[in-house]
């Protein structure tokens, strides 16, 4: 190399260095520019003077305020404690903010959608609206907030602070239209998923979703009458399955103020109260349903060019805003804008096809939705508890109740109410008024069954016309077909019937055996879309195949973590039956023959052999801690798994799970998380709860105060 060149090499490397010392240093600067959190109000030291947190030897923190916003406020600090990162950053992405703490992508995307729905614009012209309770208990939820902040500044950033409530209420009206299903046919419309055959528009996934085989994790609740059981004790499962990490990752808590609201249960990060548990009168549990709550318009545009749509055979002009979009570039902050359209349906979304718009439950705001739930939260009797039911400003979620003397399962959701006769599977045109629903079926009116002859009430992801045995379900005949209410089973709901139907009592032991039951139902799709194909036509490849095709011809449908055919199983059925197969393997496929290979081919690449349990292949990972689990995709002992190495690794499934049990001398309940308290890695309740949910055991809620004498960690005010 001659020195000329060296030189110049020299002389690059050096500016380069430069280069990056000084974008280095303007990241710096740019940090250092950001504003720090505010001190706290009066109104936030006047909180931390009257509540105290008590946290148990689990570390769940048990919250006593003077007033419910008093309780509200150390609920938000406690979880703050452990999991402030993410609280911020759900806060962000609710006010259309969350590309400047997570910049990406997907954080633009989600800002871009909150400016969609319009969350700001909602919760300016309706928090008003919320009763003084609601919006006392929201704004004290704010200042814990900025109170931690205040005193943690490296965790918080300046720039979304100080939260107010109407902060916490924007996290209600970001993530309901979400649930319900508007941003999948955001995708679907966004991606192309449209088709025109003749002069008739579809989306291009256009099953109704009643027949549709239900695919998502899913989630379990039971109630067993106190008639029904062999110690006079009514009995309710609370088993959610979320995420196991993120923004819909369940928390415990208990909450308690002088002023009656006394709750145990689990809530989401920026939830200021219970979302499903307990308290000394009653319980109920979640799960989710899945009505049809989405239409999709295709707007017919004025072809002069005006951004006009017809609509009853008129002209009438697009709604056009902007969604101011920020994002942290590093060494600043770049903000731009970007056009958001409304029609009299709803969102439009402008794409190559044209203009639609989206209609969803509760498009006018679902501003309620908190205070339907703190009414639930402090409801003493079940005609209270229907009474915040009745508010309807939570627009989906099958929902079971018990209390001492009552059980019951309501299909909770704001249906809306369709002209009949139209075609909801196809994209509907933008100019019929009829296609147009502004009303909702009563809450009175939902399918719903109460104390049924048969002492017990389920409800698993799946039709609610099986939510019990006998002749008190609801009939499908009396229900809108418009409404395109599932008819499915899952094995969740197959299994529920076949473990708690017929008239023998049921004992504490049978209700827990059942909660963590691990066994596919004979009817299940896993037989005719995995077994039955591979056993009947199946030729094996090489001698690993045939040892694997052998194991599951032996295999009962029990997936307990020394079992061995489930592993070739688990592995097979996970592409087949549920979309959680994208990984090293390539694409996702539905072939039965193609997903035993990709199996068998794991098992050998990783273990060398077939013979493998599927505890040793199916783990629970949490920091240092690894452990083995058994159960499976749509289990009661729920497990849903990616590929991590030689390992199917949990992220889904059983997570939260609260076990109440309403006896004559009170409320007692159980519970477990399949992690611990702290989101923080190296806290001491990080994992200290996941060596007894591998077990599938469960530890004392310590609900009552007697209970958690001897158990406590440590008692302060924030």
């Amino acid at each position: 190399m001659s020195p000329t060149v060296r030189r110049r090499l020299r002389r690059a490397g050096f500016a380069i260095v430069g280069l990056a010392t000084l974008v280095v240093g303007l990241h710096f600067v740019h940090v250092a520019r950001r504003p720090g959190p505010p001190p706290p109000s009066e109104a936030a030291l006047a909180h931390a003077a009257h509540v105290t947190i008590t946290r148990d030897t689990y570390g769940v923190p048990h919250i006593l305020g003077d007033t419910d916003a008093d309780a509200a406020f150390g609920l938000a600090y406690a979880h703050a404690e452990d999991d402030y990162p993410t609280i911020q950053a759900v806060l962000a992405a609710s006010r259309g903010h969350l590309g400047l703490v997570h910049p990406s992508k997907d954080a633009l995307l989600n800002d871009y959608y909150a400016a969609l729905v319009h969350v700001d614009r909602k919760v300016a012209e309706q928090y008003d609206s919320l009763d003084a309770d609601t919006r006392a208990v929201l704004e004290g939820y704010a200042e814990g907030l900025n109170l931690y902040a205040f005193r943690h500044p490296k965790e918080a950033d300046g720039r979304l602070l100080p939260f107010s409530g109407r902060d916490i209420a924007a996290g209600f009206l970001h993530k309901l239209p979400y649930m319900v299903g508007f941003v999948d046919a955001l995708k679907q419309v966004s991606s192309g998923g449209v088709k025109t055959i003749g002069d008739k528009t579809a989306l291009l996934n256009d099953a109704p979703v009643a027949e549709r085989e239900p695919s998502f994790p899913g989630s379990n609740a039971h109630a067993v009458d106190r008639r029904r059981s062999t110690d006079d004790v009514t009995r309710l499962n609370i088993n959610s399955h979320q995420p196991w990490e993120g923004p819909v990752a369940w928390y415990e808590a208990h909450v308690q103020s002088k002023e009656g609201w006394d709750a145990i249960g689990g809530l989401f990060p920026g939830a200021p109260m219970i979302l499903h548990g307990h308290n000394e009168h009653l319980g109920w549990a979640h799960t989710v349903n899945a009505p049809d709550l989405v239409d999709v318009y295709r707007l017919d545009m004025n072809p002069n060019g005006a951004l006009e749509y017809r609509f009853d055979g008129k002209w009438v002009p697009l709604e056009v805003t902007q969604a101011h979009l920020s994002v942290d570039a590093w060494i600043a902050d770049v903000s731009f804008d970007r056009d958001v359209y409304a029609s009299v349906h709803g969102p439009v979304l402008k794409t190559d096809d044209g203009y639609f718009a989206i209609r969803y439950s509760g498009v006018e705001g679902l501003i309620r939705a908190p205070e339907q739930w703190l009414r639930m939260n402090k409801a003493t009797t079940f005609a209270e508890w229907k009474q915040a039911m009745e508010i309807n400003a939570v627009p989906m979620f099958n929902t079971v109740y018990a209390d001492r003397d009552h059980i019951a399962y309501f299909y909770n959701a704001r249906l809306p109410e369709r002209t009949p006769g139209l075609d909801y599977r196809s994209v509907l045109s933008g100019d019929d008024p009829r296609a147009l629903w502004t009303t909702y079926r009563p809450f009175d009116k939902l399918p719903s069954v109460v104390d049924p002859p048969a002492g017990f009430v389920q409800g698993c992801n799946s039709t609610p016309f099986a939510a019990t045995s006998g002749d008190a379900n609801p009939r499908p005949e009396d229900f809108p077909r418009e409404a395109s209410i599932e008819t499915a089973l899952t094995n969740r709901a197959r299994r529920s019937l076949a473990l708690l139907g017929g008239t023998q009592p049921i004992s504490r032991d049978a209700f827990l055996a059942m909660k963590w039951d691990r066994q596919y139902a004979p009817e299940d799709a896993v037989y005719e879309k995995l077994l039955d194909p591979l056993l009947s036509g199946y030729f094996p490849q090489n001698d690993a195949e045939r040892r694997a095709l052998e194991l599951l011809r032996g295999w009962d449908g029990s997936t307990d973590a020394a079992s061995v055919p489930s592993s070739i199983a688990i592995l097979t059925m996970r592409p087949l039956l549920y979309d959680v197969d994208i990984d090293e393997d390539g694409s996702p496929t539905k072939d039965p023959a193609l997903a035993f290979q990709r199996g068998v081919t794991f098992l050998m690449d990783h273990y060398g052999k077939v013979e493998v349990p599927l505890g040793e292949l199916e783990r629970l990972h949490r920091g240092t801690v690894d452990l083995p689990l058994g159960g499976g995709p749509d289990l009661m002992n729920a497990v849903y798994t990616k590929k991590d190495g030689k390992h199917l690794v949990g992220f889904q499934g059983d997570s939260y799970i609260l076990e109440v049990e309403f006896r004559a001398d009170g409320v007692h309940s159980r519970s477990i998380h399949q992690y611990g308290e702290s989101s923080r890695e190296g806290a001491a309740h990080y994992a200290d709860q996941a060596p007894l949910f591998a077990k599938r055991e469960l530890k004392d809620s310590f609900f009552r105060a007697e209970d958690r004498e001897g158990h406590i960690e440590r008692t302060y005010q924030p």
